[in-house]
């Protein structure tokens, strides 16, 4: 086929140096699987999508005990690991192994989508199904590697999401859409929904240059980060009743600005009230529950963001506070 041509005739070596890199890293890093996943979340704050470093942390592990720290060579063992997709899989044992393994990442669909004419959204089974029969087609026994990579550079490059350049692409002659006259229509769009608005008040809770954050739960948002208490509504009297801290050891409480945090499924409104404790409350110092963070001295901890971006303006809404 002449995507397979095109690959074969353009190969991209610096493939294997980066994956070389990233492999050395894993093996220093994570080969008994022992690295602590709270440091894996505090390296991970900020980039959103945190299941993906719990997986990380977690196929270490698999790897370290099941595979004695090396990572398994066939496409079931290694989709099996958590967080491992099918296309991840196979884009590892291709490149490394030089298995024929097809892959199919966004590039790749919104490519095979174009050239083959695929109606529908690529996240709806049937359609991914159909895009998976395409690329296993046509993916050849030799030279995987890369036809892979030209596949994915192709994508990125050259078959762009919204100015794709065309006369550039060594498919242009038998691309369907091309031919058509319609490459935008593909792939097609995700049906669109109205994400639901949800509230939310941090409870920031504050004494002498240390802050007190709970580690969430290791499912749902945010899941196993730390994060200030958080209360379903405004007044959080009850809330600081139940972490035994009474009116009398409450210097000051101010409540600081509103602002929006936004998932893949939600908005969520989060208002954040700051504390300022003249003493500090002994039922919350359970070690298993959270800890006081210092805010000159932080521990190596992973944070949600919001308390990430919270934490950096503390020190300027204490002093704001003390006035």
């Amino acid at each position: 086929m002449a995507i397979g041509n095109y690959a074969a005739a353009n190969p991209s070596d610096y493939c294997d140096s980066i994956l070389s890199k990233i492999s050395g890293e894993i093996s220093h890093r994570f080969r008994t699987g022992a690295r602590a996943a709270r440091e894996v979340l505090h390296l991970w704050t900020g980039l959103g999508y945190y299941a993906r470093a719990r997986n990380l942390h977690k196929a270490a592990k698999t790897v370290a005990s099941q595979y004695n720290g090396e990572f398994p060579t066939s496409l079931e063992e290694m989709n099996a690991l958590p967080g491992v997709g099918r296309s991840t899989a196979a884009a590892v044992l291709s490149s490394v192994y030089k298995k024929p393994h097809a892959i199919l990442d966004g590039n790749v669909k919104r490519t095979l989508a174009r050239a083959f004419a695929i109606d529908g959204w690529p996240g709806k089974k049937t359609v991914e199904n159909q895009l998976w029969e395409i690329a296993d087609t046509h993916t050849p026994s030799t030279n995987v590697d890369k036809y892979n990579q030209a596949m994915m550079d192709m994508g990125a490059m050259v078959c762009t999401r919204s100015k794709p350049k065309c006369s550039l692409c060594p498919v242009e002659s038998m691309c369907v859409s091309k031919s058509n006259g319609n490459p935008l229509d593909y792939p097609g769009k995700k049906p669109k929904k109205e994400k639901p608005i949800k509230s939310t008040w941090f409870v920031m809770l504050h004494y002498q240059g240390e802050v007190w954050l709970e580690q969430r739960p290791q499912t749902g948002i945010w899941g196993g980060l730390f994060c200030f208490p958080q209360n379903e509504q405004a007044t959080i009297d009850h809330k600081l009743d139940s972490m035994g801290i009474k009116t009398k050891d409450i210097k000051k409480s101010e409540t600081l600005i509103a602002f929006r945090h936004t998932f893949s499924h939600y908005h969520l409104d989060i208002t954040p009230i700051l504390v300022d404790l003249s003493k500090q409350p002994n039922v919350v110092m359970e070690a298993d529950k959270g800890l006081w963070y210092n805010l000159t001295q932080p521990e190596v901890i992973g944070l949600a963001a919001p308390v990430k971006q919270l934490l950096e303006s503390l020190p300027s809404e204490l002093r704001t506070l003390s006035n």
